[in-house]
């Protein structure tokens, strides 16, 4: 069963930064489908006002619909 991309206009980039959760869209990171881990990481530095480094263990899950997470890495244990 193959699941439909939403529309860019319509895409988001949800995030989990500092115990809060949000919905970006991708317009407002200028961010797209070419971007790569680290555009996406520097972006949402950007967008929050702090230093890249703070993105740099953040995990990107890009899923089918188009959509992106990113998130601290999980530690289990």
């Amino acid at each position: 069963m193959a699941t439909e991309l939403t529309p860019y206009a319509e895409r988001i980039v949800h995030v989990r930064f500092e115990g809060r959760s949000q919905d970006i869209p991708f317009a407002t990171l200028d961010v797209g489908d070419l971007s790569s881990d680290q555009d996406l990481r520097n972006a949402l530095a950007r967008y929050f006002d702090v230093p890249e480094r703070k993105f740099a263990p953040y995990v990107v899950e890009r899923h089918t619909n188009g959509n992106i997470t990113v998130r601290p890495e999980a530690v289990f244990g």
